[in-house]
């Protein structure tokens, strides 16, 4: 079985969305990200511009790498929420879950994190990310509430859950002794209790 970088003798090394990414934010953090081109990013990781553009729709949408999977991470975190946990908990739990990060990853994901909160230019396609990200959670939350996914309420709860999030990694980000997973946790106490209600 090979994995995702493995190669056969003589082939290149197979390119990840990942690795794109991961090369790109080394190159935005060094250099800058309106100074880095994307043939820069493509040069960097050894593809053509127009391979690069197979990944990624735009310069814009590097830093998020593969986003997609994260949300299909996120929907099975919530679909496998017991069906007696309140929503209060479930949302808690799985906001928990999906922002956990390994230590060893904690750096790579402090940079990606300062590019995305920080860059102004990435602000607008920030929004869009977001957007498919709280659908998610208003998707389950519509669901156990017996409603559309456009409704009022689903909707609230999914900005409640992206405000929760944002505010831990500005706190995270701006102290950089701080704990991410407890600004998670204490974000989403707060969250809970002003979910009880449901």
């Amino acid at each position: 079985m090979t994995t995702e970088n493995s190669t056969a003798p003589g082939r290149r090394p197979r390119t990840s969305r990942a690795q794109i990414s991961a090369t790109a934010i080394d190159l935005f953090t060094t250099v800058g990200f309106e100074e880095t081109s994307v043939d820069d990013i493509a040069d960097a990781v050894g593809i053509a511009r127009r391979t690069l553009f197979r990944y990624f729709p735009s310069k814009n949408a590097i830093p998020w790498g593969d986003f997609d999977a994260h949300l299909d991470d996120l929907r099975a975190l919530l679909a496998e929420i017991p069906d007696d946990l309140s929503i209060a908990e479930a949302v808690t739990r799985a906001l928990i879950a999906f922002n956990e990060v390994p230590a060893e990853f904690l750096d790579g994901h402090r940079r990606r994190m300062q590019l995305l909160l920080g860059v102004p230019s990435l602000q607008a396609h920030s929004m869009l990310m977001y957007a498919d990200w709280r659908h998610v959670i208003a998707e389950f939350c519509a669901h156990r509430l017996g409603l559309d996914e456009v409704a009022h309420l689903p909707q609230t709860i999914g900005w409640l859950c992206l405000g929760t999030a944002l505010a831990a990694y500005e706190q995270w980000l701006a102290h950089p002794d701080a704990d991410l997973d407890a600004l998670i946790r204490a974000g989403c106490a707060t969250l809970a209790a002003g979910l009880q209600g449901l």
